[in-house]
């Protein structure tokens, strides 16, 4: 019974398990690195960690994404199983310089 138990409680973190972890880091207003190449068809996790003092958006209408970094914070952000192709996401707050592209291929 205590094992269904742990099951029960697991199971919700098996539906954001993801075949492939990346890192993005905001320094300087600017996405680190700037383009990220995935593979097509997997679940994607991405860890974004904001080294600057000041909060940054990760927004992306490509990939229905949309998540305040507080400064010197860190979020995660699943995304997939995506098709091949390109998928642009910006910092809301700096968009003149904070701006990138997923590429799954």
């Amino acid at each position: 019974m205590k094992y269904i138990l742990l099951f029960a409680l697991l199971l919700p973190l098996a539906g954001h398990a993801a075949d492939t972890d990346v890192t993005l880091q905001i320094k300087d207003h600017r996405f680190q690195p700037a383009e990220i190449v995935v593979p097509a068809g997997k679940k994607i996790r991405i860890l974004v960690e904001n080294l600057d003092t000041t909060p940054e958006e990760f927004e992306s209408h490509d990939l229905n994404r949309e998540k305040v970094i507080a400064g010197h914070g860190s979020t995660t952000i699943y995304i997939g199983p995506l098709p091949a192709g390109r998928y642009t996401f910006m910092g809301e707050f700096h968009p003149d310089s904070a701006h990138g592209v997923i590429t799954a291929q």
